[in-house]
């Protein structure tokens, strides 16, 4: 066959495609001024997508596809939107480039605003105070404050006040730092060694602005209060301004504790501290909401309320939901089960108290404060979820397969931005389940630790081409198994922690099969322990490979007594420590190995001997011949420049190959300040380590 005539058939299929596409697709749309009476055209629009997707659900017709259209508008959204496996075949996207918002919350007119004088009541400062009475807006609904952190429930938010589509914070003090702990007199009840007595703990104080709090009866306090990567909100039960303590309501998973530079708190709803810009306070038995802001620069405000996702997607396949800005809501934004090739592009999510996107059940939430334990699975919501892995790792979430998040801006969340389940631990079916081109940052304006941008479990997730920036916490959480994460631009993340790492998993030796390539690690604190992949406590079978790490962490990767590790052809540049090996399976977390121990347990939960994890990692098999001992962990080809410490710990822990560069000479990036790190050809990486292989810098974060 000729060329001429190759072409000229694919031609005609394409025409034929395309043809057949509109023969059998139907179009409906939907304008903030349509009648759901109407015909659903675009002249002729109907009002709402709940009935549009009634009307096409109720429709006797067959097609390939339904396509709905939304014109530019808010909408507000004041339950779930629901999509089950009746429902397939369906693009959702706006309308050309028109604004589409789905708005979780209600709208507050300007005009409801009064300044009140500062004789109106006695607590609040001396500057302008602006206030609405929502009750008469009938708003009764506030939400209740409620504990937030490590080891806590995720769940939907309190409400929340947004001004020109930006977060208003509850009043706070100190109003953007945190103070050291006072000496702690009891540490309170400890969860995590099994007492759950729920005593709370008593703290010394010296501020003595803090006996103003004793008047009110809704006082919070937020910080780290025992380990720096455990943080935690807990009201106040008591103020003793005779003895200058305080007295928490609840304990918090670790007890309370002094001393160490991260053990630091600030205090958290209080009206007596409504004394800056963007603060705002709910009095929830008069229905009153105190703010400070110039009245003349509010354009808009927005209260949320809707608790549950705009979409909950089960079982259905070949959806799209495209260009649509989800916001104002107290939950998440977008959650999905067992779906197949569901596509979110190019959409945005904010304001939200949730996560932007699940996919994969949770567990209902534990009563009480607990490190791990036994749940019950629930769709839409991710509850205990964590606690509940912790103790049954092969947990199948049910998340689908080639489902993809593309494209999509995920900021000003409360509790990270996506969280992605898919394919099965026992059979290590991959779920193929996709984020690609996306930005994440700003996405733990109230849950902190362990709420990731994005948190992977299960088999086979991809992270691509995203950027992540403005974490307190890691930037990637992983469970499960061979996932990969490439091409991805990570900085500025775990801002406030002690002992967390950027990209983070562990304590699970079948969990294996990640792959780190072509990232770029940045700007990650070096004041406490962090790194840029930390494989915690026996984690196994990790290749970090073509990276580039700067100024990321104190330690660019930590390698906490696992093995079959691989770190290859990796660029590390300008800090303290390069890699840290330690052998803690020896002696500090010599537990985890114990007869019947978790380790055994995880093993045993997968049949680590026989196929397919025998297939898949042949080592697994062998792991028990020397298990306490790291071993078969490869460093070769990788590069060190203005690294102070190259190996920290006993190099005969790792086979640390002698191809490698340790230098501080100029390595001819094409950028000095580190912007494009593409190497020239005359670069003395490649002289010294002729096998080293270029990364593909200009590829790497968003295309």
């Amino acid at each position: 066959m000729t060329v001429k005539k190759l072409f000229s058939k694919i031609f005609i299929l394409i025409i034929f495609v395309l043809f057949t596409n509109l023969l059998y697709s139907q179009t409906y749309y939907i304008h903030p001024s349509g009648i759901d009476a109407g015909e659903g055209n675009i002249n002729s629009p109907f009002k709402t997508i709940e009935y549009a997707l009634k009307y096409v659900s109720e429709q006797d017709v067959h097609t390939n596809t339904i396509n709905i259209y939304i014109r530019q508008g808010v909408y507000h959204i004041a339950q779930s939107i629901q999509l089950n496996s009746n429902r397939s075949h369906i693009n959702i996207q706006a309308y050309q480039d028109e604004e589409v918002i789905f708005s979780g919350g209600i709208p507050i007119p300007v005009s409801s605003i009064e300044r009140i004088s500062f004789s109106q009541t006695a607590y609040l400062p001396k500057r302008e105070v602006l206030k609405i009475d929502l009750k008469k807006l009938g708003i009764t609904d506030y939400g209740d404050i409620r504990n937030v952190g490590f080891a806590r429930p995720y769940g939907a938010s309190w409400g929340e006040l947004f001004i020109n589509k930006k977060e208003m914070h509850l009043s706070r003090w100190p109003n953007t730092k945190r103070i050291p702990m006072g000496k702690v007199l009891d540490h309170g009840s400890i969860p995590r060694n099994d007492d759950f007595s729920n005593r709370g703990g008593v703290i010394k104080y010296d501020s003595m602005r803090i006996n103003k709090w004793a008047e009110e009866n809704d006082v919070w306090i937020s910080g780290y209060f025992k380990w720096g990567y455990a943080d935690d909100m807990v009201k106040l039960s008591h103020i003793d301004t005779v003895n200058n303590t305080f007295t928490t309501a609840t304990p918090t998973l670790y007890g309370f504790d002094d001393s160490e530079a991260w053990r630091k708190w600030y205090g958290v709803n209080i009206l007596t501290e409504l004394d800056h810009d963007r603060e705002y306070y709910i009095d929830r038995q008069e229905g009153l909401l105190y703010f400070i802001f110039d009245k003349e620069d509010i354009q808009t405000l927005e209260f949320s309320l809707l608790k549950t996702p705009f979409f909950t997607i089960e079982g259905s396949q070949n959806i799209s939901i495209s260009g649509i800005i989800f916001e104002a809501a107290r939950g998440h934004g977008i959650s999905m089960n067992n779906t197949e090739n569901v596509i979110i592009n190019a959409c945005e999510f904010r304001n939200l108290g949730g996560l932007g996107v699940l996919i994969g059940k949770g567990i209902e939430p534990f009563e009480n404060q607990r490190h791990e334990g036994n749940g019950i699975s629930k769709a839409n919501v991710l509850g205990s979820l964590q606690q509940h892995l912790y103790a049954n790792t092969t947990f199948n979430r049910e998340g689908g397969v080639n489902n993809k998040i593309i494209g999509c801006i995920f900021h000003q969340l409360g509790a990270g931005g996506v969280s992605v389940g898919g394919g099965n631990r026992k059979t290590l079916e991959p779920g193929n389940n996709t984020i690609d081109n996306c930005v994440f940052y700003d996405v733990n304006r109230i849950e902190k630790s362990y709420r990731p941008a994005v948190s992977l479990t299960g088999v086979g997730q991809k992270v691509t081409h995203c950027e992540i920036y403005n974490t307190p916490s890691m930037a990637v959480l992983m469970h499960g198994n061979d996932h990969l994460l490439e091409y991805n631009y990570i900085h500025d993340v775990c801002l406030e922690v002690e002992d967390q790492g950027a990209i983070y998993y562990g304590r699970d030796p079948s969990e294996r099969g990640m792959v780190i390539r072509y990232n770029y690690f940045e700007n990650i604190p070096d004041e406490f322990s962090t790194s840029a992949v930390y494989s915690d406590d026996g984690a196994c079978g990790i290749t970090v490979e073509s990276n580039v790490f700067y100024k990321a962490g104190k330690m660019n990767v930590l390698l906490g007594g696992g093995s079959d590790n691989r770190y290859i052809n990796n660029i590390f540049m300008d800090n303290q420590i390069g890699i840290h090996v330690d052998n803690r399976l020896q002696n500090w977390s010599k537990a985890v190995l114990d007869k019947d121990g978790i380790f055994e347990q995880r093993l045993v939960a997968v049949d680590f001997k026989n196929p397919p994890y025998s297939t898949a990692y042949p080592a697994l098999v062998t792991y028990y011949d020397q298990p306490d001992l790291p071993k078969n962990n490869v460093v070769e080809a990788n590069v060190f420049w203005h690294v102070k410490k190259t190996i920290r710990g006993n190099i005969a822990w790792l086979n640390y190959k002698e191809n490698k560069l340790e230098t501080d000479k100029d390595l001819s990036f094409s950028d000095a300040d580190f912007k494009n790190i593409t190497l020239y050809k005359k670069s003395i990486i490649f002289s010294e380590i002729p096998e080293f292989q270029k990364i593909p810098f200009h590829k790497i974060g968003l295309y």
